[in-house]
């Protein structure tokens, strides 16, 4: 399921599961073809951020290029990856 950032609940979004997270900007090419791919994964909460209405966690977590992936697991960063993937890179990715 996609849910996208709204308002400054970040930690409670991603706290007691297991959550991939998509930092973009609508502005971004290789965002919107990462999220087309985004839609295809099933078996993992999707929490989409927008680093340009939440530059706060853009920095907490050192997001300097986007698109950028992080998994959290009960609220700890986990794995990073930077730019864009396909649906099987991201599976791997994944796992």
């Amino acid at each position: 399921m996609i849910k996208y950032l709204e308002k400054d609940n970040f930690d409670d979004e991603i706290k007691n599961k297991k959550v991939l997270v998509d930092f973009y900007a609508d502005w971004c090419g290789p965002c919107r073809m990462m999220g087309e791919v985004l839609e295809k994964i099933d078996g993992i909460d999707i929490l989409k951020v927008n680093v340009d209405k939440f530059d706060d966690l853009s920095q907490k977590y050192g997001v300097m290029s986007i698109p950028n992936l992080i998994i959290f697991e009960n609220g700890e960063p986990i794995k990073n990856q930077v730019g864009f993937i396909n649906e099987e890179e991201l599976k791997k990715f994944i796992e």
